[in-house]
């Protein structure tokens, strides 16, 4: 039997105690991605409730299904890094478990992606609707600073989903392992002179189980350590530029 080609795209989904959103979860891959050619890493990134003994039988029948599982969270970013090093597709990208956003909306930005001149040097990511007033003053906020700070117009940093080309992954050096991930991420295309493609994805609200930064304290907590990662990032830059 000659071997299967590669897939297209890997989607990476990193799961924390998120074993109430599973059977949701997996059934809208299955919708979404089943004979498509393309494949789901759903990353058990360390969690301690039922995620390790429901994911696996979920996933067995699904080949296009797979699981990898990180044994001692080590923050959001490790997750994705983790999924990653996992994948085999040609381009690769990652959302949210909680179904805040649809894993369909992947296949929107790939689609921005595979129907431009240069697909290898375009970088999609989604920009969000349907968010509450607070959390649009927040990305405002951020987006303010992180023009002052690094100089780039980065705006909604933490969009889900965020997809690119294989070799634009294996091009980073040293990624940051927490929530940071996503403005490296971003940070990085842009500085690389890369082609942004945003499209818009509807972000709703969660079906199961708490979010880790849906208190304004939290935010605080979260918006502190970004602002401490982007002024290493600026340091980066400038070390970069004086080579």
């Amino acid at each position: 039997m000659p071997a299967m080609p590669p897939p297209t795209l890997s989607l990476i989904i990193p799961c924390y105690n998120e074993a109430g959103n599973l059977p949701r979860l997996v059934a809208r891959c299955v919708e979404v991605f089943a004979g498509s050619g393309h494949e789901v890493v759903l990353v058990d990134n360390g969690s301690t409730d039922d995620t390790a003994r429901l994911l696996p039988g979920l996933i067995e029948p699904y080949p296009f299904l797979r699981t990898t599982r990180v044994e001692v969270n080590q923050g959001y970013g490790f997750g994705i890094l983790s999924g990653l090093r996992a994948a085999t597709g040609e381009y690769l990208g990652w959302t949210h478990a909680d179904l805040q956003t649809d894993p369909a909306d992947a296949l929107k930005g790939l689609e921005l992606i595979l129907s431009s001149p240069d697909p290898v040097r375009v970088f999609a990511k989604g920009s969000r609707y349907g968010r509450p007033l607070r959390d649009r003053l927040f990305a405002w906020g951020m987006a303010a600073f992180e023009f002052l700070i690094l100089g780039k117009r980065l705006w909604d940093i933490h969009a889900q989903p965020a997809l690119f080309h294989h070799s634009v992954y294996r091009a980073w050096a040293e990624p940051p392992h927490d929530f940071s991930l996503d403005l490296f991420a971003y940070w990085r295309a842009v500085a690389d002179g890369m082609t942004i493609r945003r499209f818009p994805v509807y972000f709703g609200p969660r079906l199961s189980g708490t979010g880790h930064n849906e208190t304004l304290a939290a935010k605080l907590r979260y918006s502190r350590r970004t602002i401490l990662y982007s002024f290493a990032l600026r340091r980066r830059l400038l070390k970069e530029t004086s080579c």
